[in-house]
């Protein structure tokens, strides 16, 4: 079983939600870690784990980040983390779909990500990396995020589903350790 390590500097974990019912707004969290562990010989025996700070949520606008980290969203003073970890892996070529515990709030809910093995290479660095995408869709309010306004015209302010969009680099822990 070989252990990968996310590589933050070339790792994106977004999320997309609906803004006024018709607008998408996108925003990413800076700061996090995972290990892919990875057994070439059987593929299903993979895991995946990782932990996001929520506080590191970043949508470009900052009044609007403080609400996400406020108790209306995150409420990132009580629930400081986001975690993932898988309980299934299903490959099947370079495609897989990861089923898992997805904790938010310390509300655990399963998801399945469709994730797909996109290359292996080395870096200039001489240690072996791997890409891999994915995504997955949420409903906010499963994990205690309700926080809403109703608008005039009808619908709501921010959408239920959240759609969160990974794309990992990870490096070869051995030869990582090895630098």
């Amino acid at each position: 079983m070989a252990t990968w390590n996310l590589d933050k500097t070339h790792t994106s974990i977004e999320f997309v939600a609906t803004h006024m019912m018709f607008t998408r707004v996108r925003g990413k969290f800076e700061d996090f870690s995972g290990v892919i562990s990875y057994d070439p010989a059987n593929p299903n025996a993979s895991s995946v784990e990782v932990t996001i700070q929520a506080a590191s949520i970043n949508s470009g606008v900052t009044d609007r980040d403080n609400h996400l980290k406020s108790p209306d969203f995150l409420d990132v003073a009580n629930f400081p983390t986001i975690t993932f970890k898988s309980t299934k892996v299903e490959v099947s070529g370079d495609k897989a779909k990861i089923h898992g515990d997805l904790t938010i709030r310390n509300v655990t809910r399963p998801v399945v990500i469709e994730a797909e093995a996109v290359g292996q290479g080395v870096n200039p660095w001489g240690m072996k990396v791997a890409g891999f995408s994915g995504s997955t869709k949420i409903n906010r309010e499963d994990y205690g995020l309700t926080w809403n306004v109703v608008l005039e015209a009808g619908g709501v302010l921010v959408s239920k589903e959240i759609t969160i969009n990974l794309d990992v680099q990870a490096v070869l822990a051995a030869e990582a350790a090895a630098v």
